[in-house]
């Protein structure tokens, strides 16, 4: 008889541990991570700091590889970064000296060489159509606003066509209404592509309107998965209507409560 489990998620972290040396000796940032992510799917992570948000994305990008256990994709272990899975993070990583269009097509050129250049720019001006930027494709990243770059940075990401989409953080530096302007935006970008999301997070309510779950973890360090919240609210969402369900107020309360008082941060 064949397990259930047997057959491989899309992305798997299975008996993950990450294990830092550092002159005081060894540090166990992650231990006994196990998470099964579906193709398409949005997930949220959140925590304190220093409970390892970054080290797992990391482990999924291909920058950093797991002190025990494996991070798959496909069944394949993930060992290195490549073009199906692309970061955006919270500072852009924008080439100052190049413009909004070439900070662009320098990653589809990259990732996507078999493309001619009539099909490399249709790509580019799509994505730059999807997020509101055409306009101002000839300008550079000190010529535009953090919103803007941020736009930019997304553009870039899915312009490559990834599997998954890791984020860091990505508003977490911007304005509350930009931040509520590009959330929406993301979603519907989602929606069209759907890529695998797995988002970096320290706002509740942000988890709450984007993810189809969130991934609440203990405090570092050895920190692990404290607990996974399944997020009901049909798609497509707006802040208003979640926020009026009664199940909004419930999930946001469990949230704060696992966050603040039975993970409360100990800053002493």
């Amino acid at each position: 008889m064949t397990s259930a489990t047997a057959t491989p998620s899309f992305l798997e972290f299975r008996d993950v541990g990450q294990v830092f040396q550092t002159r005081r000796g060894p540090f166990e940032a992650l231990r006994n991570i196990n998470l099964r992510v579906e193709q398409g799917e949005f997930l949220c992570v959140i925590g304190h700091s220093g409970c390892g948000k970054s080290t797992l994305l990391n482990m999924v990008s291909g920058f950093l590889q797991p002190s025990q256990g494996s991070v798959t994709l496909h069944g394949t272990p993930i060992e290195s970064p490549g073009p199906d899975r692309m970061v955006v993070f919270q500072n852009y990583s924008l080439l100052p000296w190049f413009t909004v269009w070439q900070n662009v097509e320098l990653a589809v050129k990259a990732a996507r060489p078999e493309l001619d250049a009539s099909s490399r720019r249709r790509v580019i001006g799509h994505h730059l159509e999807m997020v509101g930027l055409m306009e101002a494709c000839s300008k550079r990243p000190d010529q535009i606003s953090g919103g803007m770059r941020q736009r930019v940075a997304i553009a870039r990401a899915l312009a490559v066509s990834p599997e998954v989409l890791v984020l860091d953080e990505p508003f977490g530096a911007l304005d509350a209404i930009t931040k509520e302007e590009l959330q929406e935006e993301l979603l519907a970008i989602w929606r069209q592509q759907k890529p695998t999301v797995l988002m970096i997070t320290h706002d509740i309510d942000e988890a709450l309107f984007l993810a189809d779950r969130i991934v609440m973890m203990t405090n570092g360090p050895s920190a692990s998965i404290g607990e996974i919240v399944e997020v009901p609210f049909e798609r497509p969402r707006s802040y208003e209507e979640i926020q009026n369900d009664p199940r909004y107020a419930q999930l946001r309360n469990h949230a704060l409560d696992f966050l603040y008082r039975r993970h409360a941060h100990d800053d002493g």
